[in-house]
Parts: structure tokens; sequence; C-alpha cells
């Protein structure tokens, strides 16, 4: 199929943009590339170091056969729930390692955070940060340089990208990226959302909402909602990076171990001769634009406007949400999964999940298919499903859709441009969540009223101080203020107050969960307050208007009056409060050298 003439003018525009630090970067992947190997190469009490935990089978192996040492480099804890499998895996990987004639160490352990624990907790200040210190904690693992190629293993939010970092930093080594799947489907994510909205209005209390929340996130794996975490695994689909097919099978599935130990058998497959694909050159402009095409086909998380550009800077690649936007413009949206439907991850999976989604965006010419992959086969492979057939894994085609109000063809779409939108204007450049936003709310024009916490607008919620049409303007939320928390605790009063029919948006320079919901909300306001952005001038009783359809986002006061107006100071307290205590501290320098959303809020260029 001919590539669509937007995505190859957007592809090209990306490689130009990206000559020069592309170039550099895989003149830096072939140098580090052609050396000879760390246990050939390093003195003999390196080499002592690195091997005396391991049995003496494999010291022969590595040592006297030069046979291929693989690190594994691990999220696991068993805080996260999706996280939690992954303590099997080493044991698993090694074993199938030993059987191929090679083996396999772990490298090391990353941290991993779960947002679902630290949402609207000081915790979560540090959430966007730990995807850097994911990506240190990987070059740490890796830098023993050891190894022949790796294994990375990690689910959600901000872990798969900080893993992603750090392994493209490592470009020369082939790269596998291995998940543990969604939990098993528990409360439907539509019943948890109504208790929460019942929460945010006193009608139930603690009781009533926990065992609603418990019966939602009742067992090991991912959340069930396409949030962050299962978007991550779509791309990671997209891109070519996992074992086809890997990203939705549950922890306790037959298919499981078998795929677990398929993720070594491909890692091998790539270090042998004629077989070379490091994840350096696995991720070019195209793999990029194909990770940006399925997000936006199926309505994926917003945190990854900001983590995907920080991923493409890693491997030399710069791309900017124009480059989003257009896309968004040709790409439809194929997939209807909570939060904009109401099917949970498992039913899309049923229905045909990645492979469909890919098999369908690559015969629409919508996703480059002349890619390398961790597979030989290239792309075509992800547009496949995997079942165990004999006590085998057997790969097939993935058909029709199983159920057309979960996934549609691209030929008849939920609907024919994609789920992310840019909004411009003179309160600068954001991003919105349109697929879950019903059609009459996006356009919204009201009197604003800031506030400089979350917590201040949900007191106001309280207090029955926002039952109007209005935009609540949440500033002192990006990078540099807070480390850009998460603001999903907002989000079922905003809903109750939508229910109850009136006009409402939110405006922020934070972020919302990659559960974003049906309230139209404009985030990710670039530049942030905290730097000096129009989000510091806005006033209480200042008309703004959020129009999705048109693209923008403006306060509507006279424009010599808005060009006199003097920006206000974050608080005093909130100053004094931001990055004290739960370890915030330790976090002063991301702070510090974060740059802006649209830059990726990278910390370490």
């Amino acid at each position: 199929m001919k590539l669509h003439p937007i995505v190859e003018a957007v592809t090209r525009r990306i490689r130009e943009r990206s000559s020069a630090t592309r170039s550099a970067y895989l003149e830096q992947v072939d140098a580090m590339a052609s050396r000879p190997p760390g246990a050939q190469s390093m003195g003999c009490a390196n080499v002592a170091h690195a091997f005396a935990g391991l049995p003496g089978a494999d010291r022969i192996r590595i040592v006297e056969q030069k046979a291929p040492n693989v690190a594994i480099v691990t999220a696991y804890n068993d805080v996260l729930s999706a996280h939690a499998p992954l303590a099997r895996y080493p044991d698993i990987l090694k074993d199938e390692a030993r059987q191929l004639g090679a083996t396999a160490q772990v490298a090391g352990g990353v941290p991993a955070m779960c947002d679902g624990v630290t949402q609207g907790a000081p915790g979560m200040e540090l959430s966007l940060f730990s995807r850097d210190a994911i990506a240190q904690g990987t070059a740490i693992a890796l830098s023993h340089d050891m190894f022949d190629a790796a294994l990375m293993l990690g689910v959600c939010d901000k872990i798969v990208p900080g893993l992603l970092i750090g392994a493209l930093h490592f470009g020369h080594l082939p790269t596998v990226f291995v998940p543990a799947g969604p939990m098993t489907s528990g409360l439907s994510n539509n019943e948890k959302a109504k208790v929460r909205e019942q929460a945010a209005q006193g009608l139930v209390g603690r009781k009533e909402l926990l065992a609603a929340e418990s019966a939602a996130y009742h067992g090991e794996g991912t959340c069930t909602f396409y949030g962050t975490a299962n978007s991550n695994q779509m791309l990671l689909e997209a891109m070519g990076l996992h074992v086809p097919g890997t990203a939705f099978i549950n922890p306790g599935d037959a298919e499981r171990e078998l795929l677990t130990r398929e993720a070594m058998r491909s890692v091998l497959a790539i270090t042998k001769a004629g077989r070379f694909a490091p994840i350096g050159r696995v991720v070019d402009e195209r793999c990029i634009v194909n990770a940006m095409v399925a997000l936006l086909a199926t309505g994926g998380s917003t945190n990854h406007l900001i983590h995907w550009v920080a991923v493409a800077r890693s491997a030399g690649i710069v791309i900017d949400w124009n480059d989003f936007s257009e896309l968004s413009g040709v790409v439809p949206l194929l997939a209807r999964v909570y939060p904009n439907g109401s099917a949970d991850v498992n039913q899309f999976q049923a229905a045909g999940g990645p492979g469909y989604v890919i098999s369908q965006l690559l015969k629409a010419g919508l996703m480059h298919g002349d890619v390398l992959t961790v597979r030989e086969e290239g792309l075509w492979a992800f547009a496949r499903i995997p079942r165990v057939e004999a006590g085998k894994l057997a790969w097939h085609d993935a058909g029709e859709s199983g159920d057309l109000s979960v996934l549609r063809p691209a030929g008849a779409p939920f609907s024919p441009t994609g789920g992310l939108k840019l909004l411009t204007g003179n309160l600068g450049r954001s991003v919105i969540k349109v697929s879950a936003v019903p059609e009459d709310r996006h356009v919204v024009e009201a009197p604003a009223r800031v506030f400089d916490s979350q917590e201040a607008l949900q007191q106001a919620f309280k207090a029955g101080e926002l039952e109007r049409d209005v935009v609540c303007v949440v500033r002192w939320q990006g990078p540099r203020a807070n480390g850009m928390p998460e603001l999903h605790k907002l989000t079922p009063p905003l809903a109750v107050l939508q229910g109850k029919g009136f006009k409402v948006a939110l405006v922020t320079d934070g972020r919302m969960s990659g559960a974003s919901g049906k309230v139209p909300a404009a985030i990710h306001v670039s530049p942030e307050a905290g730097a000096g952005g129009p989000l510091s001038k806005v006033r209480d009783g200042d008309l703004v208007r959020l129009d999705a359809a048109a693209g923008t986002l403006a306060v509507l006061v006279d424009e010599e009056e808005w060009s006199r107006r003097a920006a206000a100071e974050m608080p005093q307290v909130q100053r004094l409060d931001n990055g004290r205590g739960f370890g915030r501290e330790l976090f002063a320098g991301f702070r510090r050298h974060a740059l802006s959303a649209e830059e990726g809020a990278c910390t370490w260029l």
C-alpha cells in the first residue's frame, strides 16, 4: 500500500530537521558496535568481578566459548500490580538463554512508581522525573559493558519511556522489551468512574469507594483502562520492539511464559551474523512516526506527547506537537477503549488488539512497513496475533474485528481524525484529548477561575463555588514549578459539574492521567507559568475560550491590556512547599534543568 502523503511529508520533515543530530547519534552507535566485546577486551580483574556470581558453566560459555551474554534490566517491584509478575522473569529468561547456548545476567534494577498510588499526593511530584531517573538507572546497569544484547522488563507509565531512553543511549545493543500483560477484568471502568463521582459529591463514603476501587484493581497485571501504561504497550508493538502480540496477554495465560521465552530467542537471533539490528538502528524517524500514528489511531495517553518527544531525542530525532497535530488530521480513530469508550483492554485484545490496529494502518498506508524490527519479518509480523498450538506459539493474521463497537477498520472508523489535538493562542501551546470528549463540549467559552493548586480547586468545588459555566485554570504545575504532577483527582469534580449541564473546562500547565476523560482539558500549556508563561497573567473572571474544533486556546482580553498586565508570582508558601519532603529535595536539579513539556521535559540536555 502506498504511504499516505501526509505521513510521508511529516516523516520527511522530521528526517530533515533531525539530520545533524541523527547522524551524530548513528556515528556513536557504530563506534560502540565496532568495539570488541567487554569480556574479551577488559582486564582480567574486571571480567572476574563481572562473572564471580555466575555458575561455572555460564562463565565457561562467556569466557571460553565466547557465547552471547544478555543483560536483563528489570523494573520489578510488587507495589505495581503490573510489575509483580516480573519477579519470575529473570529465572525464565536465564533458563531459555542456557538452552540456546547463551547466558543472561540481571544487570540492574530500576525504580518504578505507581501513579495510581501517588495521585494527589506529594510523591506524584517525583513521577515525571522518575522517567529520567529510570533512564539513568538503565544506563548504570548497562555501563558494566559486558553484554551483547539487552532485555527490558517493564510496563507502566514512566517506566517504559525511561527504559527506552536509557536503552537508546546504548543504541549499539540489540534490545527487546518484555511486558507482563493486563490484569483480568474486574469492576468496569464506567462503574468505577460513577462511584468516584458519587464520592466527590459526598453520596458514598470511603468504605464504598474503597470497595469499588478494590474490585477494579484486584490482581496482578496492568490496570485495564487505556491509560499511559497500556498506551506504552501499544506503541512498543507499533515500533517493533516487542515479541509480536505480547502486549495484552494476561499474566496467567498459557501464552505468557512462552512469549517471555520468545523474547530471549528474538534478541539472540538479532546478535547472529547478518541479522544485526541494534535498537539505535531500529528506532529511526519512520519508527517514531509509526508510534505517533498508533497513539492517535487508538486515542492513547496524552502523556506520550511528552514522553515520545524525549524518546525521539534519545535517538537523535527531533519531533514536536505540530507533527502530532498534522498526523492527527489524517489518522482515523480505530479504537474505543476506556476512557474514550466503555471497553477495557481485555475487550480490546479480544476484538483484535494491536495486531488488528497495525494491520489496518499498514493496509491504509498510514504506517511505514519498511522498517527494522526485532523480528526478521519486519512490521507485518506485528499485524498478527499469537496463540498456543500443541504447546508452541503460532501467529495468525489479525483478520476482521471481533467487535465493531471496540475496533473498526480504517475505512469505517469511529472518527476520520485522531484522538489528540494541538491548541495554540495567546495562552501558549497545549494539547487536548478529544477522543473521549462529547462533540458538544469541544468548544467552551466561560469566565476563568484561577487556582494555584489542585487542592484549591477541590476545596472550591466542595464549597459549591463552581456551580456555573467555568474554565478552571490550574497553574504552577509545570516541570520547573513542581515536577508536573498528574491532576487526575480533578476529573471527578469537574465531571460532576459537567453532568449538571454546566460548560466546564480545565486549562493547566500540568498533566492529566493517561485516563483523561470526558471533561475538555487543555493540558501541558507551554511555556509554563513557572517559566513566565501567559497562564501567570490570567485573572479570575477573564473570559477564556477553548476551541478544540479550531485548535485554539485564548484569553479574550483586550490585546493592549493583556500586554500591559503583570505576571503573577508563585505564592510564597507554594515556593517553599515545592521540593520539600518525600525526597523532593533530591530532584531540585531536575526541576531546575527541565525543558518544556513540548521539548519532552528532558532533564539531561
